[in-house]
């Protein structure tokens, strides 16, 4: 089978190793066009593409692929399948119609839920305790096609949306591999999504990491595990920014007799900070400018003390 991959982030990447790997042809990789990142701005190539050039793959990179031109030389590839994962443009309905069987895509949610450029870390953000991947044949709707089949992973306390995503990125390639199979030989079907459970996870801003520590401890490390890398969860401490690495909930009766986010212990384990209800017990963090430092050296830094509010 004639396959033509589109995919920008790194999250595709084992699924792409997987379709070299196997008895399908990979005519092209293509992958958004190269973008001015870090201090410097300098251009740098999408993840998917690094990928690409390691595995000795054509890459195509338009700046629109809905243009005429992009079309064209799609429909000279004469791509059995259309494969898209994290790829951050919609394909227009002549795109979609190049591909002799179809074309598919692979979205780290169990649709309908979490329909959008985010569903990893807005599942672990809102107390997701299951997730997925989901093959899906794509339509011109956001993540709205009918789907060809889903797999299942369990959301665990540890997880952190970098955890989580490379889980699902390793059982994303499982899906695909099982759902071209099936395409290949005509024998799998179509479940039309139910609009009514549709619910959606738009790209994080960076005021989404924002602490309010009025809210209960497990709501506060949820956004600190669901924040990570970026945003960041964070917070105020002494007027500046700092950002929460890592936090983990604290069970503690007298957390109420206290304001929201001030600290009530300090140990080398952790800063435990009042919420409502409950406190939360900050492991890591990242003072503004600063390097990630252990709660043990924060203390010692930055003379942190029980009284002291964050927030």
């Amino acid at each position: 089978m004639n396959i033509v991959y589109l995919g920008t982030g790194d999250f595709g990447r084992p699924s792409l190793e997987g379709l070299v790997e196997s008895s399908h042809t990979v005519r092209c990789v293509v992958s958004q066009p190269d973008k001015p990142r870090n201090r410097g701005m300098r251009l740098e190539p999408a993840a998917m593409k690094k990928a690409a050039a390691e595995l000795g793959l054509e890459v195509y990179q338009p700046e629109d692929i809905n243009s005429r031109a992009s079309v064209e030389y799609l429909k000279g590839l004469r791509p059995d399948l259309l494969v898209v994962i994290a790829y951050g443009q919609k394909l227009s309905q002549p795109v979609l119609d190049i591909p002799r069987l179809a074309a598919v895509n692979v979205h780290a949610s169990l649709l309908p839920a979490y329909r959008g450029a985010a569903p990893v870390n807005w599942a672990i953000i809102r107390g997701e305790k299951t997730t997925g991947v989901t093959l899906m044949k794509l339509s011109t709707r956001m993540d709205a096609g009918p789907i060809i089949l889903q797999k299942t992973a369990p959301i665990l306390d540890s997880d952190t949306s970098l955890t989580l995503s490379r889980k699902l990125s390793l059982l994303a390639a499982e899906a695909l591999d099982e759902g071209i199979g099936l395409i290949g030989k005509g024998t799998y079907d179509l479940m039309e999504q139910d609009e009514s459970k549709a619910t959606y996870a738009p790209k994080l801003k960076k005021t989404d990491g924002s602490i309010d520590w009025n809210r209960p401890c497990n709501e506060i490390v949820n956004r600190v595990r669901g924040c990570v890398p970026w945003p960041g969860a964070h917070t105020l401490y002494k007027g500046k920014v700092v950002k929460i690495h890592g936090a983990s909930m604290l069970q503690d009766a007298s957390a109420g007799n206290h304001p929201a986010g001030a600290i009530i212990g300090i140990s080398r384990q952790g800063i435990a900070v009042a919420a409502r209800p409950g406190a939360v017990l900050i492991h890591l963090l990242q003072m503004q400018g600063k390097r990630q430092v252990s709660a043990d050296e924060f203390i010692g830094g930055y003379r942190a003390k029980p009284g002291d509010i964050f927030g």
